[in-house]
């Protein structure tokens, strides 16, 4: 009898509408995710002035969620290949938009932290969305659609800009707080007619469920710099932002211009060589802000360490799926993941604190040595995953 794997079967059956559907929901997953955590950025000075939280104090919020996220990327990740993908989607969705809409009602600063640390949690699933849309995608142009997949976290961070410019003038921040939650919601109304993994099925031996699936188709940087602007008495300390309403915009075109490198290259030169290449970008990029520089210079140095960074964690996201075999994917991206989420726990001390304080040449140095690693990092990898089928 023939045998064939399932990227076999998934090459033969090309992207078709089915995927489209599946790209579409997992993507919802990380538009709401990125709007979870582009959130943090405005919510710290709103509750700083209405409760008189110290910038220390201020800190800890995006810190909080951060470690949520790191506890979420561990657990959901083991939950995800012992009991499926589609059991972390809905459970972490209902985490998320329960509490993140509870979140709203907080009556002080404290109530706030615990829940925002229960919402990052939920949102620590987000590697599980990335995993379960590759599963469903042959090898040969698995690249290009991770690439158009982290576009949704684009989508994400400029409809998250777009609502705190509009809801902040005009209501509170527990409006934000609660529309903020509403691409959750979305996701649990449709979780019905979403399929499990056909790797996971596979990885499990149950192949009836995966065959069955085949009938159906298989067809904190810029805007801590932008306040501190207004807060340091030098003139020349990151002026990039005069308002929100700008961030939106610059987020959208910066992330573009990262997707647009990532797609040119990852294919092309290999998912090791394009994130090392992007990391040392970035990392040159950063270099001339030790110093003071005139807003031009300053925005557009900006500009081009936000694409780099950007198009480094795009291939990151679709590089770490990759290297692991089926039935332990989930737990070794979310382990990656939650050591990565150590670098959201700290960075808010460094973007926040340092850069409050007008420390802006020991913060970028910080930044500038943990991009350098991280690039040294991406070259020592020992296995390159370009063009191979996933396990």
């Amino acid at each position: 009898m023939e045998t064939y794997t399932t990227d076999d079967a998934l090459t033969l059956m090309g992207f078709g509408k089915f995927q489209a559907l599946v790209l579409a929901y997992a993507g919802m997953g990380w538009v709401a995710e990125a709007m979870e955590v582009m959130l943090l950025s405005f919510l710290g000075p709103v509750v700083r002035e209405e409760w008189n939280v110290s910038p220390q104090d201020e800190s800890l919020l995006s810190s909080v969620v951060f470690a949520g996220m790191l506890i979420g990327a561990c657990a959901w990740g083991f939950i995800s290949d012992r009991y499926g993908r589609k059991t972390v989607l809905l459970l972490s969705t209902l985490l998320t938009s329960g509490l993140g809409l509870l979140s709203a009602l907080s009556i002080n600063y404290l109530c706030l932290l615990v829940l925002r640390f229960f919402v990052g949690i939920g949102v620590g699933s987000g590697h599980v969305f990335s995993s379960w849309f590759l599963e469903f995608v042959p090898a040969g142009n698995r690249g290009t659609w991770m690439v158009i997949f982290s576009f949704f976290w684009t989508i994400g961070t400029v409809l998250e800009a777009s609502l705190a410019w509009a809801v902040l003038s005009a209501l509170s921040w527990r409006w934000l707080l609660a529309l903020s939650s509403l691409p959750c919601f979305l996701l649990l109304l449709f979780f019905r007619i979403t399929p499990e993994s056909p790797r996971y099925l596979c990885a499990q031996n149950r192949m009836t469920d995966a065959s069955s699936f085949a009938y159906y188709g298989i067809t904190l940087l810029t805007s801590q710099l932008s306040d501190v602007n207004r807060s340091c008495k030098s003139d020349l300390v990151f002026e990039v932002h005069q308002n929100n309403g700008n961030l939106y915009k610059d987020t959208f075109i910066t992330s573009l211009a990262g997707l647009i490198l990532s797609a040119l290259l990852v294919d092309r030169f290999g998912r090791k060589a394009t994130m090392s290449c992007l990391m040392f970008a970035c990392c040159a990029f950063l270099g001339p802000l030790v110093l003071h520089q005139n807003e031009l210079l300053t925005t557009t140095l900006l500009f081009g360490a936000r694409a780099c960074g950007t198009g480094a964690t795009t291939t990151l996201c679709l590089y770490a799926p990759e290297v692991y075999p089926t039935y332990v994917r989930s737990t070794g991206v979310g382990i990656a993941t939650a050591i990565g989420k150590i670098g959201g726990v700290i960075c808010p001390l460094v973007a926040v604190g340092m850069l409050r304080s007008c420390h802006q040449m020991e913060a970028v140095l910080v930044f500038e040595l943990v991009l350098f690693l991280a690039g040294v990092s991406c070259i020592l990898f020992p296995v390159e995953t370009k063009g191979r089928e996933m396990d």
